[in-house]
């Protein structure tokens, strides 16, 4: 029993003299956030201010995030009483085994780092990332973020990014549009074609140089499939990708121009 009592006096002394210090930590602690947080804003509109690259200033705004955050934990375990220098030892030993467990996140980090630097896309622009198209939303430490045509977020590891091909779709003043027509395989193609050629013209954001390209692609046993490329701006790509079927299927029904109809012929012997 008298051990016990000992123990709690022992445990009453401690808090009594640590309490101050705990107090004053966790004050420091909430307070230096709220400072971390308050100087990474004003240095991100300071940024933008002084027009620095879009792409960088996320990745710059969160290593001065991490910076000043290990900063202030190195404050507040000296006002606890912890021995800095011993405290410091333990994090350089933490961080590389955490380093050596997180070596695909450093190698994130790596190729973020030469993204950031050789700019093979930038912020809005739109890419082809390893079989995913979408605008570049943002490029941040480990990731790139891409809003795709159907409005979803795709994040893709910065690693993944440049291990592969990159398209930057946006990278010239314009684009082919791809599309494909399946016509009658006795149909007119010379017909068709000026159909199509003039159902495009009418067609909004196409570009006229350089010229829509119609063309015979391949047969089918029962059609004809047409190659039809207009040009459209960056921007305007989808716009122009999604009205050109439009008012090419409405051209051709127009002029009675049949699409793909499976037939068969039958040869009667007398």
């Amino acid at each position: 029993m008298d051990q016990v009592t000992g123990y709690m006096d022992t445990f009453i002394e401690m808090a009594i003299a640590y309490a101050p210090k705990i107090v004053l930590a966790i004050v420091v602690l909430l307070i230096g956030l709220w400072i971390i947080g308050g100087i990474v804003k004003m240095v991100g509109k300071a940024m933008e201010r002084a027009g620095l690259d879009k792409d960088i200033q996320p990745f710059l705004k969160s290593m001065l995030g991490v910076l000043l955050k290990v900063m202030l934990l190195l404050s507040v375990a000296g006002i606890v009483g912890i021995e800095t220098t011993s405290f410091v030892a333990v994090i350089a030993a933490a961080g590389f085994a955490i380093g050596m467990a997180l070596q695909g996140s450093l190698g994130n980090f790596a190729s973020g780092v030469m993204i950031l630097l050789f700019k093979p896309y930038r912020v809005g622009d739109l890419v082809d990332v390893q079989g995913q198209i979408g605008h570049v939303e943002e490029i941040q430490i480990f990731n790139t973020l891409l809003a795709s045509p159907d409005n979803k977020k795709v994040i893709i590891p910065n690693s993944v990014a440049t291990s592969g091909i990159i398209t930057n779709l946006s990278a010239l003043e314009h684009l082919r549009v791809d599309l494909n027509i399946g016509i009658a395989g006795d149909e007119d193609f010379d017909k068709a074609k000026k159909v199509i050629e003039d159902a495009l013209k009418s067609t909004p954001k196409v570009l006229s140089n350089p010229a829509p390209l119609v063309a015979i692609e391949r047969f089918e046993p029962y059609y004809v499939v047409l190659a039809v490329r207009p040009y459209a701006k960056t921007a305007d790509y989808w716009d122009v990708y999604f009205k050109s079927y439009e008012n090419v299927k409405a051209a051709l029904v127009k002029n009675g121009i049949r699409g793909p109809q499976p037939s068969t012929v039958v040869t009667l012997n007398k």
